[in-house]
């Protein structure tokens, strides 16, 4: 896993494989920060990074300037590698780690992001939920840009806040904004 922009670009860390994560790719993951640094400007935001998984995005993240990121992850492993990553980075105090269900996390959420990324499970039966909570549950700040990550399975250009979709191969990254009131 490498970071491939900003501020640690080029660093390389390595999940152990107890870790249950799909990291994005990194010719994904740098395409997708390619886009996101045309649509939003990434330095000094409040972001949200659901299934963290590895924290790669989170990293990503920070590494672009992000001031506030929350990363939402259950898994015990992965938290500890984010913990452990996020120390050798010296991020802590810009990453807020919730263990815990994400679904559970978004309907209790009280907090507005600029930025919500979510890596949720392919296989996950109710992934259609999560789009529809971010919107629900007001999570993005006016002029907010949602991502999310998917494959061809779902398909949400019938969305009502849908943006724009990317494919790479089997990844797809579509993006929903909330408008400026």
């Amino acid at each position: 896993m490498r970071i491939v922009g900003g501020e640690f670009g080029g660093r390389r860390f390595n999940p152990p494989a107890r870790i249950p994560a799909r990291p994005t790719t990194e010719l994904a993951k740098e395409a997708l920060f390619n886009m996101l640094s045309n649509s939003i400007d990434i330095d000094g935001i409040k972001a949200l990074d659901l299934f963290g998984g590895t924290g790669s995005i989170s990293y990503e993240l920070a590494s672009h300037g992000a001031a506030d990121i929350t990363v939402v992850e259950r898994d015990p492993s992965s938290i500890e590698f984010i913990k452990k990553t996020a120390a050798e980075l010296h991020i802590e105090d810009r990453l807020h780690i919730i263990r815990g269900d994400v679904f559970k996390f978004m309907k209790q959420c009280t907090d507005k992001f600029a930025l919500i990324f979510a890596d949720p499970p392919y296989a996950l039966d109710n992934i259609d939920e999560v789009p529809q909570l971010v919107f629900d549950r007001q999570l993005l700040q006016p002029g907010g840009l949602f991502v999310m990550e998917h494959t061809t399975r779902n398909d949400y250009q019938n969305h009502p806040h849908f943006q724009r979709m990317k494919n790479y191969g089997m990844t797809i990254f579509t993006f929903f904004h909330q408008p400026n009131n």
